[in-house]
């Protein structure tokens, strides 16, 4: 009997999956991925409600405005659910969060320009069809069961799963939002050195981006709700990874890891399989119940650990994946951030000398701390707001010295200088927000989202 050479035959095969992700550091990329509400306003309840699939102003309408730029539609069962374009994607998120999920590009430049494009062009069409588009971590003003579904079945299974394992799943599905880096490694040492660095560091930067303290019309105690949401959604696969900080830790482990966390589904004939709670490692040794004597094709295995969703996720490059969203400077600036500390030749070495005798329970205490306390929170001693100047002071250094220039001769640093502004006042992006919202918009849902609209 002749073997199919798709199929996947043991563990060691996939360490082998994801050591073929190395690149040389002449051909590093960097990815951007970040998502965004999608609202109406309705003249019948006079505010702003989210934007149902269907409908004349709909995002089935929405995604087909955007087919006329370029973009191919991805069907499923007759409904776009996903656009194409080269290398880039959108996608819908469970609660119609429109995301972007940039191309691997050679510089900052590059993807700051992709970026920029892509907003423009949801919000010339945004205006066409009457919609406002918002970045957020967390809805503001409505509430779960006011939010519409899109028709994605993988999102039936996880609705129906997510509930057996926290109380907040459903919240995190439909109600929040973020932007990710996507980062490169040339070895399984340097990947260990930078999974490990974005680990320690990432509470830090959920405080810096930090822009979620409204939720169903009021504050809701948090600056980042959208950080404190996830504390509640699936323990199985979420939070921090802790495997990272291991002194073992490597491609082997983190297989393990992820051979660990429950499935959700495979896909068969284009057809979702609901393999919610069943074990992959099963799949792997030919005794998944569902597809008896069946074993996980490469795709099965991509499907699968991309429902693991750790702030810090391996895949062929390493996901960085803790922050709110926010307007463009800001989605401009967290790839930056993160290529200043993980790329320079220096800066990773001086940046883990900032965090080194940080314990997994210190970190695990910041990351609960930041989502309420932003800067102000504290690991031995020391201020959240003081450890992110210093570590933009890296960043920095290190985005000076790639310099890599755009047409106008600047360098890459310049991303950074919006966060800069925000250790200079002191004042995370949520608190501003708040300030606003008292006093300029004068406690005006409609009047805030008009004016942090992209």
């Amino acid at each position: 009997m002749k073997m199919n050479i798709d199929k996947i035959q043991d563990k060691e095969q996939l360490v082998s999956w994801f050591r073929s992700g190395f690149k040389e550091k002449s051909k590093w990329m960097v990815g951007t991925e970040h998502e965004k509400f999608a609202y109406t306003f309705s003249k019948k309840k006079k505010r702003y409600i989210p934007l149902s699939y269907f409908g004349e102003n709909g995002i089935n309408a929405f995604l087909i405005e955007l087919c006329k730029f370029g973009w191919l539609p991805v069907y499923e069962n007759g409904n776009i659910i996903e656009l194409k374009k080269e290398a880039q994607s959108i996608t819908l998120e469970p609660g119609g969060q429109i995301e972007l999920s940039g191309a691997p590009l050679k510089d900052l430049h590059s993807t700051c320009k992709e970026t920029n494009e892509h907003l423009k062009l949801v919000k010339e069409v945004g205006k066409k069809l009457d919609i406002l588009l918002v970045g957020l971590g967390a809805r503001p003003n409505e509430f779960l069961k006011d939010v519409p579904l899109m028709p994605k079945a993988r999102y039936d299974i996880m609705r129906n799963y997510m509930p057996s394992k926290g109380s907040r799943g459903l919240e995190m599905m439909h109600s929040t939002c973020t932007v990710q880096a996507n980062l490169d490694f040339e070895s399984e040492q340097d990947m260990k050195k930078k999974t490990s660095l974005a680990v320690k560091l990432q509470p830090i930067v959920t405080a810096l981006f930090a822009n979620s303290p409204f939720y169903e019309g009021a504050f809701n105690g948090f600056q980042s709700l959208r950080k404190h949401i996830w504390t509640d959604t699936d323990p199985d696969r979420c939070g921090i990874l802790k495997i990272a900080l291991e002194d073992d830790f490597n491609f082997s482990s983190y297989v393990d890891f992820a051979l660990s966390v429950p499935m959700y589904f495979v896909i068969r004939e284009k057809k979702y399989i609901d393999c919610s709670g069943k074990s992959f490692l099963d799949f792997l040794n030919g005794k998944l119940d569902i597809l008896p004597g069946e074993k996980p094709t490469f795709e099965d295995w991509e499907n699968h650990i991309s429902t693991i969703f750790t702030e810090v996720r391996l895949k062929k490059f390493i996901e960085v994946r803790g922050a709110d969203a926010g307007n463009w400077r800001r989605t401009c600036a967290l790839p930056a951030f993160w290529v200043g500390l993980l790329y320079g030749e220096s800066s990773i070495n001086s940046a883990e000398k900032i965090c080194c005798d940080w314990t997994v329970e210190e970190i695990e205490k910041l990351s609960l701390d930041v989502a309420k306390k932003g800067l102000d929170a504290e690991i031995k001693k020391e201020k959240v707001l003081n450890i992110a100047n210093e570590l933009l002071k890296i960043a920095r250094g290190s985005l000076v010295e790639r310099e890599v220039l755009d047409s106008q001769g600047n360098n890459e640093s310049g991303y950074l200088n919006v966060l800069e502004e925000i250790i200079l006042r002191k004042s995370s992006p949520a608190k501003e927000l708040m300030e606003k919202f008292s006093n300029k918009y004068n406690s005006n849902f409609e009047e805030l989202m008009k004016d942090i609209a992209y």
